[in-house]
Formats: structure tokens, C-alpha cells, sequence
């Protein structure tokens, strides 16, 4: 038995039932013949089935395949050239919006961080950890409504809902500059919080839903880049509105300009970016069969639109789930930190409040120029058929582990150090965007992978509500106890990502030499077959993990 539990369910379109004669076996048989067996031992049945229920568990297969006349039409002949025009065409309809969106998401989380040096703290009468909480409220809100929208996410237009969604975030955003006091800003940031949850989930399926696996790395990279633009663009806007002089106090017209404009956006997603391969309106039904006919080699399949409890539970028997939830929090409590004290941070270094808005410039472009590094570096190496992703997480965390103990042990006087430090923490953005990448390539089955999803977005939660209480006041503006928790998480961060590559590189040994035993051996697998049956990566012998 392997490392990862293995369901016993079966594509019976390619897996014959087994007869009582091709059950006995000499008492002798090796470990590999036992696992070989146990590929085909259930789910058999007598009664004729549906030619797209490939999935015995699952009962029905892929939207893909709503495209698709025939089985003699599941696999759809297209040139190197008609696909690479495809995919130029997808890239146009997709990432744009996600990448402006992304740009969005991080302004706002750094919008408190700019309202608290534009006067706040004092004129709410902030005291104690109450900003702390306003920090951490947001994600309790994310955290609530995190299962609930990612099952909506399955049910409901996924661009549409996507839209309303961020529609909703500005608007709460918005509302947040009417607030009189603690308890009312924090029920906002609640609600914004819940609006946000379907966020980085519904973006992590949409890449799935259009891109193959070796490209979801730039794919991701390239809409998370936008992470980075927006810390640069949010210093922009801050320092802009800081130069605004009017009767209504700059920390709330913070609120109303960047909530105004996400709700534009919000209405210009609903409107435009597609819900799916199959529904594009900008394609046509040529361009639709390629677009799907791309993924084929994913074996993850493109969407399907019922929930399935046997992968629910599947979801929740695998190891990757709580692996992927331990790094949702061990790479996010620095996140949770450095958001949201960033700009206290370098205020501390003896900038002003204008020069610090200017500051946090330089850090944005330093996290895009990380991510696009770490993406393309990735994609070379793997061209070549070698699995680098999690050696990359791991180079991308070298830079953030040294700033966090130069931040721990320079000297208060040496502000340009400190400050180089603090620049270095960014990097660790490239890192999550790899792990990002890797929980959708690694997961298969529409429900387990929006379960998958929403697991590891509780841990992005959890890390980014306890983050910003190891930021002590009485700390201020060194918050020792607050780099110490960046140090200790990335540490933890090394250590998991080894376990996961080890996990799933050992996985991918084992099926391999159990599928080399069946006739045609690793070469006469059938592809085609399970590629769009909505199997998950148990279920579905010919999926491999990368790592």
C-alpha cells in the first residue's frame, strides 16, 4: 500500500470486471501483484452504463464533455500552431482580469496598514490589540464563509459569482469609512472578509479549468504577480490621497476611492471574464474542443457541476490536504504580520508618513520581479522533464529566512540594513504562488479540489488572523516576537515542503511499477479514457504528482 490511501474505484469503461478465476492468486504473490489486484477488485456490476459515467464512484463525467458527439470524438486532433493561437486568445480572456483583480485584493489588505498612519488608530481611539483584531477580523470573516463559497463556486457561473463577489468586497469596503468605532469597523471587515473568500480558490479552479499543468506555474505567476503591482500601486494611491487636503480625513477616503473602484471591477468581471471552456462566448466551437482537448494530458478534467461525497471524504482521508493547510499557515503568519505592520515598520525607520507610502514601492516590484523569476525558471527546468517545483519554494524562501534574522538582530541605528531586510521578506510571495500551483496540479476530481481548496485557505486564514498578534505594541517599531514568528514559519515551511516531495515522488514510483505490470505496461496506458471522467488522483491510476 502506498503512502497516499488508494480508493478502489475504477473507470469500467477502461478496467475489465475481474472473473472468480482471475482472483486466485499463489499464496507467493509479490506486494506489487497484491496492489495491481486492488486497482481492480470493486465496483463491478452487471448493469449496462451511461458511455460518459467513466468514474464507477463518481456517476458522471466532465462539462468537457458536453462538446463531444461521440466517444470516436473524445480525442481532437489540432496543430502545434492552431494551438498555440488558442492559447494566445485564452491568456487574453483570462489573465488580465485576474491579474487586476489580484492587484485589488492586495490594496485592500494593505489599505488599514495605510489608514492606520494616516491618523485611524486615534481618531476610532484604537487602544490595545484592537488593530491587531481589525487585522485579524477580516480573515474570521474569510474563514466562516470559506466552505460555503467554495461549494456555491462548483454549483453557480464561476466568473459571474466571482464578479458579484468582489462587487460586494468593494462595497463593504466602502462602508468602512462610516465607521464610528472598533466594533462597527470590525463587522465590516467581517463582511469584506466573507466576500473575499472566494477569491484566491476561485482563481487557483479557473487556472485549472483552462491551463495545462506546466503552465499553471506562469499562469498563477503571472495573475499573483499582480500581488506585487499592487503593493507598489497601493503606495501610489496612498501617497496620492495623502496629498488630498480636505474636511473628510484621508484614512477614510482611502476606503471610499479603492472600494469604488473594486466595485467597477467587480461589475466589469460579471460581465466579461468566461465561466468555463465550454461557455466562452470569444470562442468558437472549434476553439472550444481545442481549449479542452489542451487538458487532456492533465487528467484532472475541466469542471463538474455535482457535489460528490465520496470525494469529500476522499479529500479528507489524504495526507496533501493537511499538508497543503500546514503551509496555508506556516506561509501566511509572516503574511498576516508584514501587511498589515509593514508600513509601521518602516515608519520606524524614521521615514514620514508620505516617504513610507513611497517605501513600500520598491517592495511590490521586488515580489513581482521574484514571482516572474521563480515561474519562468521553474517552466525552463521543467521543459527538460525535471520536477523542480518544490526546489524553487524552497530557493524562494532563502532570501525571506535571511531578512528575517538581519530584521532580528541589526541594530536600531542601521536603518539601510534594516530596510534591505525588510525588502528581502518578499520573496516568500514567489513561494506560495509554487504552492499554489501545486495543490491544483496534484489534486484531481471537480469536489475534491474545491474541498482541497478551501482547506488550504482555512490555513491561509488561520496564519494571517494569528500573524499580526506577535506584533506586540509594546514592541513597537522592532516587534521582535513578530519576526521571530516569520522565522520560525518558514522554517516549518522547509521541513513540509520535503515531506511533500518525498510523498509524492515515492507515490509516483509506486504507480509505475504497478502499472508496468499490467499488459501494454506504462506505455499502453489509456489516456484518453480517464482524462475527462472526473476521477480523482486515487481513483485515476494514470495520474502523477508533480513535485
Amino acid at each position: 500500500m502506498g503512502l497516499f490511501k488508494r480508493s478502489t474505484g475504477a473507470a469500467p469503461d477502461t478496467i475489465s470486471p475481474h472473473t472468480p478465476d482471475s482472483q486466485s492468486t499463489s499464496p507467493t504473490r509479490s506486494n506489487d501483484e497484491k496492489d495491481l489486484e486492488a486497482i481492480h477488485s470493486e465496483h463491478t456490476t452487471s448493469a449496462p452504463q451511461s458511455k460518459w459515467k467513466l468514474s464507477a464512484k463518481s456517476g458522471d463525467g466532465d462539462v468537457a464533455m458536453a462538446l463531444f458527439g461521440s466517444p470516436d470524438e473524445l480525442h481532437e486532433p489540432i496543430s502545434h500552431e492552431e494551438e498555440r493561437r488558442v492559447k494566445r486568445k485564452i491568456d487574453w480572456m483570462i489573465l488580465p482580469y485576474l491579474a487586476v483583480c489580484y492587484a485589488f485584493f492586495y490594496i485592500d489588505k494593505t489599505t488599514l496598514s495605510y489608514a492606520a498612519i494616516f491618523g485611524i488608530r486615534e481618531d476610532l481611539k484604537l487602544v490595545g490589540t484592537e488593530y491587531s483584531w481589525l487585522s485579524s477580523i477580516f480573515y474570521f470573516g474569510f474563514l466562516a464563509w470559506a466552505f460555503p463559497t467554495n461549494f456555491l463556486m462548483q454549483r453557480l457561473p464561476i466568473g459571474k459569482y466571482l464578479g458579484f463577489n468582489i462587487f460586494l468586497w468593494g462595497a463593504f469596503l466602502m462602508l468602512q469609512a462610516s465607521a464610528k468605532n472598533f466594533t462597527q469597523l470590525a463587522v465590516l471587515r467581517a463582511f469584506a472578509g466573507a466576500a473575499e473568500a472566494c477569491s484566491d480558490p476561485s482563481f487557483m479552479l479557473i487556472t485549472s479549468m483552462w491551463y495545462k499543468r506546466n503552465e499553471q506555474p506562469r499562469a498563477m505567476g503571472t495573475w499573483y504577480v499582480a500581488n506585487g503591482a499592487g503593493i507598489a500601486l497601493g503606495g501610489l494611491l496612498g501617497y496620492g490621497i495623502g496629498n488630498i487636503h480636505g474636511a473628510v480625513p484621508i484614512w477614510k477616503l482611502e476606503f471610499v476611492i479603492i472600494g469604488a473602484l473594486c466595485c467597477v471591477w467587480g461589475v466589469v468581471m460579471f460581465v466579461f471574464l468566461p465561466d468555463s471552456p465550454v461557455t466562452a462566448k470569444g470562442l468558437s466551437h472549434r476553439e472550444k474542443r481545442v481549449a479542452v482537448e489542451r487538458l487532456r494530458g492533465n487528467q484532472t478534467g475541466v469542471e463538474n457541476k455535482h457535489l460528490k461525497g465520496y470525494q469529500v471524504r476522499e479529500a479528507f482521508s489524504d495526507i496533501k490536504l493537511y499538508l497543503f493547510y500546514i503551509l496555508g499557515v506556516v506561509c501566511n503568519v509572516p503574511n498576516g504580520g508584514i501587511s498589515n505592520f509593514g508600513t509601521i515598520i518602516i515608519k520606524g525607520f524614521g521615514f514620514s508618513t508620505l516617504e513610507t507610502t513611497l517605501m513600500q514601492i520598491p517592495y511590490g516590484a521586488i515580489i513581482a520581479i521574484s514571482i516572474l523569476i521563480c515561474v519562468f525558471a521553474n517552466e525552463y527546468v521543467e521543459k527538460s522533464g525535471r520536477q523542480a517545483r518544490t526546489w524553487f519554494i524552497l530557493l524562494f524562501l532563502c532570501p525571506n529566512i535571511a531578512g528575517s534574522f538581519g530584521l532580528a538582530f541589526l541594530d536600531a541605528n542601521n536603518k539601510a540594513g534594516r530596510l534591505t531586510c525588510y525588502y528581502l521578506t518578499g520573496p516568500y510571495n514567489a513561494a506560495f504562488c509554487m504552492i499554489l500551483s501545486m495543490s491544483t496540479a496534484n489534486t484531481a476530481g471537480h469536489t475534491k479540489k474545491v474541498v482541497t481548496n478551501a482547506v488550504l485557505f482555512l490555513g491561509y486564514c488561520t496564519g494571517n488572523i494569528i500573524g499580526p498578534f506577535f506584533y506586540l505594541t509594546s514592541q513597537s517599531p522592532r516587534y521582535q516576537l513578530g519576526i521571530w514568528s516569520m522565522i520560525v514559519s518558514h522554517l516549518i515551511e522547509v521541513c513540509v515542503i520535503l515531506l511533500l516531495r518525498f510523498l509524492l515522488a515515492k507515490e509516483n514510483k509506486r504507480r509505475d511499477r504497478v502499472q508496468g505490470l499490467e499488459v501494454g505496461g506504462l506505455a499502453g496506458r489509456d489516456l484518453d479514457a480517464t482524462a475527462f471522467s472526473d476521477m480523482t488522483d486515487r481513483e485515476n491510476m494514470n495520474f502523477r504528482y508533480i513535485f
